[in-house]
């Protein structure tokens, strides 16, 4: 007998095999709701925190993508993606918080030892994803963040390189902030290159060889240079306020250590890079802003 002529008894309720749970049913809504409440959570919270001082300038070590993929039996280049993802979030996130200057490490120079086919995937997920907000209708586009590639470009592909020179163009005329993507990337070299090139202009009598100091050189770095475009009346706008790294691994790791100064905030959170979000940043940002307060008080 089908469905169409089956008959139905007194006092019997008939359940459809084709319908979803009762539970199922019940959980959409709940599930609708709780995220709504969790949106105008966020909201209040953003609101409230952006009511107090600000840091200029944070700095990411995004750490743990690979064993992110791997605790979830995923391939290596799925874990990047995800990171990928996360940087979105981050940067969506400092902007509504108004942070001008967000540094990430995205290449060590070191990580050309890793084997070449994880290399080049995340030469291309790079690529392409920068590009994506790199766009007309991008994310850095929409909101006048300026993007910034520093590091060895030359140990890149020309087509690499081709390919960053255009997004940096294409974002060049905005101001509202600025993404200091840094890779292939040292700090060392960073500093090497400062050095030799501040040496060069004495010798040839461009600046005076006493006016050659730390602050001269710490402002020839290539990341000072990229964040006194977007905060020129800031005194050494490269100093890092913030520097965050993942995954729970205690290390700089060649990544911006001069301007990691006195006052800068290391955090190392255990969170892997592609679970990092705002649950992770609000304590940062609550104790930073303790902190300056205490300063000010002269406490």
């Amino acid at each position: 007998m089908g469905p169409k002529h089956r008959k139905q008894v007194k006092g019997q309720v008939t359940v459809d095999p084709n319908s979803k749970p009762l539970i199922h049913t019940l959980l959409h809504p709940i599930s609708w709701v709780l995220h709504r409440l969790h949106a105008l959570l966020t909201t209040i919270l953003l609101a409230v925190l952006a009511l107090g001082p600000m840091p200029h300038h944070i700095g990411f070590v995004m750490d743990g993508n690979r064993r992110y993929a791997r605790l979830r039996g995923q391939k290596v280049a799925k874990g990047h993606q995800q990171g990928s993802e996360s940087l979105k979030r981050t940067l969506r996130l400092c902007l509504r918080l108004r942070i001008p200057v967000v540094s990430v490490y995205a290449f060590a120079i070191d990580n050309f030892n890793r084997p070449p086919e994880e290399v080049d995937a995340i030469m291309t997920l790079a690529r392409d994803s920068l590009r994506e907000i790199c766009q007309e209708d991008g994310f850095l586009q929409q909101h006048g963040i300026r993007l910034r590639c520093i590091g060895r470009m030359d140990l890149l592909s020309p087509e690499m390189q081709a390919a960053l020179r255009e997004m940096e163009v294409a974002t060049s005329a905005n101001v509202n902030g600025v993404l200091n993507v840094c890779g292939p990337y040292a700090s060392r070299d960073e500093m090497t290159t400062a050095v030799r090139e501040g040496v060069a202009d004495a010798r040839a009598g461009v600046i005076e060889e006493d006016d050659l100091t730390s602050d001269e050189l710490f402002d020839r770095l290539a990341t000072s240079q990229s964040a006194a475009d977007v905060s020129p009346l800031i005194e050494h706008p490269g100093q890092l306020d913030i520097l965050i790294r993942t995954s729970d691994v205690k290390r700089l790791s060649d990544f911006m250590m001069w301007q990691c100064a006195e006052d800068t905030q290391i955090h190392f959170v255990k969170t892997y890079w592609p679970d990092f979000g705002f649950t992770d940043m609000l304590p940062i940002l609550l104790g930073w802003q303790q902190k300056v307060w205490a300063r000010q008080m002269g406490w």
